[in-house]
């Protein structure tokens, strides 16, 4: 096999940072994770710069912000002339598979059927991203399955059925993989979970069987405990789907090193985005959505982030601001391949590397479907702003933008008092509305107009 490491992406879907006992968690979910933070790095101010799934799905793809590839909401499909992480990994001599949720092939208006309709249906090959070998996927897991049961596609088009809970199955077809392969080449394996997201059609989250009684004795992170939402009910079964994803990880682990393979893979682990279990977003400029995510505070951007493997170890944790939108190119440098400006984001391993100077310690972040919105955060505030009276389901930026909230992240960590209205705040808010224009520009977007607060 070609000395290259292999590369394992392993993500969750709509996992707050805060689940994860090297990030704080008080109860024990996450021994595995907890252990490869050890081994490897821990980062541990890392955030996503779209808080929703088909978005953030075209920049792990892609490398582009979604707006660059107009895929800035759901149900718009991943562009099929565009060079993606599959296709600069096959040019790289890599056997690619992908298990478990794509959510970039369907394509119409949101909440409505399809125009192109993938969504329960097999993917065709055209539409899976470059993605040529293994494959057991579905569009949008939620669709075709419930915490428990349901069925996702081959490389064939043919319908694969599982029983049982979902993490473990959908694990089970990566182990399959491991089993299966050669090993002539290196590998690059994306393990796509939709755990810990709610399950849609019946709005909530399923976790394993016993959840309920198994972390019954949950602590609510401040904001959730200050804010109320739907948390006290929920976070036993979030917790649960959070301790089978580390579960299954450590099925994969015990795999790799079966095979012989553990100490030349990087492990990477990261989340979509994550959950404010309906605590934000209930205000005038909702849209109507029972909304989960789709803000622009720490509940919904800050993620977990874990990288171990060649490269990667020694117990480090990074207290540096980074952006998940640089994972693209992350992935790409550790099997030495330079997109230089190509792709959007920085390197991470020279970050890791203390190579640092010159870097803006800050990062951006694209609403849409509930707003049109964006926002920057350094490491002393928070600061961001919405378009009023556009739809973020149909409009992808604009010209002009209202301010919506400023927080002071050193004496306020769970956003609780917005300063936007703060006169003593001018200036702050000045110069923070600098910087998200730098990076809106940086992002292909037109210099806005930015207006004071109007409520």
């Amino acid at each position: 096999m070609d000395n290259k490491p292999n590369i394992l992406f392993y993500f969750s879907d709509q996992q707050r940072w805060d689940t994860i006992g090297c990030y704080g968690q008080e109860l024990d979910i996450t021994p595995n994770l907890d252990k490869l933070a050890k081994e490897g790095v821990l980062f541990e101010e890392a955030y996503t710069a779209q808080p929703v799934c088909g978005p953030c799905r075209a920049i792990f793809q892609s490398g582009q912000y979604p707006t660059q590839i107009k895929c800035f909401r759901n149900s718009v499909a991943l562009p099929q002339n565009i060079k993606t992480l599959a296709n600069y990994f096959e040019e790289g001599g890599y056997d690619n598979a992908y298990v478990g949720k794509w959510h970039l092939a369907s394509d119409g208006e949101l909440e409505k059927k399809p125009t192109i309709d993938y969504q329960t249906r097999a993917i065709p090959l055209e539409r899976r991203g470059g993605y040529k070998g293994y494959w057991r996927v579905s569009d949008i897991l939620e669709f075709t399955s419930h915490g428990y049961d349901g069925y996702v596609f081959d490389e064939n088009n043919n319908k694969c059925e599982f029983k049982g809970y979902r993490v473990d199955c959908i694990t089970d077809y990566a182990l399959d993989y491991l089993d299966e392969l050669s090993y002539d080449k290196p590998f690059f394996l994306t393990i796509s979970h939709i755990e810990p997201h709610h399950q849609n059609d019946k709005k909530c989250y399923e976790g394993p069987n016993g959840s309920k009684t198994r972390f019954k004795d949950f602590k609510l992170p401040g904001d959730l405990e200050a804010l109320g939402g739907n948390a006290k009910e929920m976070y036993p079964d979030y917790l649960g789907c959070c301790k089978s994803l580390d579960d299954n990880l450590g099925r994969v682990i015990d795999k790799l090193k079966e095979k012989g393979i553990y100490d030349n893979t990087i492990i990477i682990y990261a989340s979509d985005h994550g959950s404010h279990f309906l605590t934000r977003n209930n205000d005038e400029h909702l849209n109507g959505y029972d909304d989960y995510k789709r803000s622009c505070h720490s509940a919904c951007l800050h993620v977990p982030l874990i990288i171990t493997g060649p490269g990667f170890r020694g117990g480090k944790k990074v207290k540096d601001l980074v952006s998940t939108a640089s994972l693209p190119k992350t992935l790409l440098s550790m099997i030495g391949i330079d997109v230089g400006n190509t792709m959007i984001g920085e390197d991470l391993k020279k970050v890791v590397d203390g190579e640092t100077n010159g870097r803006r310690n800050e990062i951006f972040a694209q609403i849409s479907e509930s707003r049109v919105g964006r926002c920057v955060r350094n490491e002393k505030y928070l600061y961001s702003v919405y378009a009023p009276n556009k739809n973020g389901g149909k409009f992808m930026n604009s010209d002009i933008y209202e301010e919506d909230f400023l927080y002071d992240l050193e004496n306020d960590s769970y956003e609780l008092n917005n300063l936007v209205n703060d006169d003593n705040y001018k200036d702050v808010r000045n110069d923070m509305a600098e910087r998200l224009i730098y990076h809106m520009k940086l992002a292909g977007e037109k210099e806005p107009t930015i207006v004071p607060i109007n409520r």
